[in-house]
Formats: structure tokens, C-alpha cells, sequence
């Protein structure tokens, strides 16, 4: 497992680690689609361009949670986001992984996301993402499971708009930028278009 430290080529450029969670995927068995689908989400949704550090591994809870450690404490990322492993099947450890790396828990995360799933599948209630900030001694990274699919990635991030283009639910990706502000990351922001990030007034910056 690589632990080169990312440099920021600007001030404001996101570290991003991307983990899918997948025994077939990782295994060789068909192509992951999780990876693909976050970055081309990302890229259309940040103003300043992001790194990305990649990984795809096999759905085991010691694994996981050294790869967000090392994603974490070694790489310096940011923001790390997963997706696969959060049903309730035996091999589904991805919640846990990422709660055992823990140095606090933000429930408002999962909460969103199911309420967003809920308005299309009621088996949402399966789903058990969670989201925890992880810290060091001196840096700190928001974790967030996402779901399996690319596109219910995708809503889950940017949330649920009517065909005029008006939020209805709003996306988790809202409240990252600002998020990231509080632990001590770069100043991330969003095209409108794709999802709005919020900040207090006194938190933004000038034009």
C-alpha cells in the first residue's frame, strides 16, 4: 500500500481518496464502476480541479480500515469516500471499518442519504452508510460511505431536483466543502449546477 504523501498543486486543490469495497471487483470478477462514476461526478461538480488517489480492494473489515488509515494519515487526503459493502450481508463491513477509524461520528451524513434513497427504493432502510471524521496530530479527513451504484451515487451527492432544476432533497454534497472548512482542509467549491454548497455568510469568501 503506497504511502506517498500528495502535494497540492493550489491552495484550494481537494486530496481526494477513493476506495471501492467489492470481492468481485477487486477480485478481477467484472469491471468496477463505483471509482469511475465518484471522479466523474467530482470533476464536474468542484470548481478547482482535485488529485485522487484510487483504491480497490476486497470487502474486509481489517483491509478497509487500514486503507482509510493509510489514505488518511499517510497520503494526507482530505476527503476520502467509499462505496460498496454498507447492505446487511455477512460480508458487508464497510460501516464498520470505517467507524473503527473514527475520531468522531456525523450522523447527519447517512441520515440524508437514506432519506434520499427512500424516495425511490423502500429498501433504503437497508443501507448503512455512515460518516466520521478522522484526525491526527495535525491534519483531519472527512470519510463518507456512499452506495454501490453510479447512479445512486450520484443522487445521493447532489440530491433530488424538479424538472425546472429546483432542489427538492438536497444532496450530502452540499455540506462538504464547509465541513472540510471546520477540520482545517482547502476552501472547495461547486458549480451551482450541479450542487450548491452552503457556507454561513461569515464563512465565505468574497468574490
Amino acid at each position: 500500500m503506497s504511502s506517498m504523501r500528495l502535494v497540492r498543486q493550489h491552495p484550494d486543490q481537494l486530496l481526494i481518496g477513493l476506495v471501492s469495497v467489492s470481492d468481485r471487483a477487486s477480485s478481477g470478477g467484472y469491471e468496477d464502476q463505483g471509482i469511475p462514476a465518484l471522479q466523474t461526478w467530482l470533476d464536474q461538480a468542484l470548481v478547482q480541479p482535485s488529485q485522487y488517489v484510487t483504491r480497490l480492494i476486497a470487502d474486509d473489515q481489517d483491509l478497509i480500515a487500514a486503507t482509510l488509515k493509510n489514505l488518511v494519515d499517510e497520503v494526507g487526503c482530505d476527503l476520502v469516500l467509499t462505496t460498496g459493502g454498507t447492505g446487511p450481508a455477512r460480508r458487508d463491513v464497510t460501516p464498520e471499518a470505517t467507524l473503527a477509524v473514527a475520531t468522531k461520528i456525523m450522523p447527519g451524513f447517512g441520515e440524508q442519504m437514506r432519506q434520499i434513497s427512500l424516495q425511490f427504493v423502500p429498501t433504503a432502510i437497508l443501507s448503512r452508510q455512515v460518516a466520521v471524521i478522522r484526525e491526527t496530530d495535525d491534519h483531519a479527513a472527512l470519510i463518507i460511505n456512499l452506495p454501490g451504484q453510479p447512479k445512486a451515487i450520484a443522487e445521493t451527492l447532489e440530491g433530488l431536483k424538479d424538472k425546472e432544476g429546483k432542489t427538492l432533497v438536497p444532496g450530502i454534497f452540499a455540506a462538504v466543502p464547509y465541513c472540510i472548512d471546520l477540520i482545517g482542509g482547502p476552501y472547495a467549491d461547486t458549480h451551482e449546477s450541479i450542487v450548491a454548497s452552503f457556507r454561513p455568510k461569515s464563512a465565505r469568501r468574497s468574490a
